[in-house]
């Protein structure tokens, strides 16, 4: 049975141009900057302008958004170099990092391994939605060991965030 022809055939991060033009708009003040204070000291070089260019394009790779996107039992994340792949109806195991910033770690049985923000789904249900779908296919095989807690807890977050964006929209807050 195939899809209907309304739905998506992938579902993506809908903030994720903006994020980049956050980045570049971030590497470009840092630069400008940067060029600015050594051409008013009167100490800009051609070295030190290619210093400072790298230095600004060095925040850029750091500071550059992975692109998320989610089709029917599958999870991307591509950064400047590479993409990663998870199988989300074959997923063996779901983690949760804390730290600095959280990360939600999946894996599935043919060694695939994405690792992207939690804020990342509550913001974008769609594509909450995809990988939802294929997580519950994961349960319902067997597949997925470790991990139905965390998405437990991304599924409560979804749908808290989005109960309170429709008494918002609706005026009941």
């Amino acid at each position: 049975m195939g899809r209907p022809d309304d739905a998506p055939a992938s579902a993506h991060d809908r903030r994720w141009r903006r994020d980049l033009r956050d980045t570049l708009r971030c590497a470009g003040a840092l630069l400008g900057l940067l060029l600015l204070v050594d051409h008013l000291s009167g100490r800009l070089t051609l070295w030190r302008g290619a210093l400072w260019l790298t230095l600004a394009v060095l925040l850029l790779v750091v500071l550059y958004p992975a692109r998320v996107r989610a089709g029917e039992s599958w999870l991307s994340s591509r950064g400047l170099l590479r993409e990663r792949r998870v199988r989300t109806d074959r997923l063996v195991s779901v983690r949760c990092l804390d730290g600095v910033s959280q990360r939600l770690v999946l894996r599935d049985e043919l060694g695939g391994r994405v690792e992207i923000d939690p804020d990342l789904l509550v913001h974008n249900p769609d594509l909450w939605h995809r990988v939802s779908e294929g997580s519950r296919k994961s349960v319902a095989s067997g597949s997925l060991t470790c991990g139905a807690t965390a998405l437990r807890r991304v599924a409560e977050r979804v749908e808290r965030e989005t109960a309170e964006t429709v008494f918002k929209v609706s005026g009941l807050e």
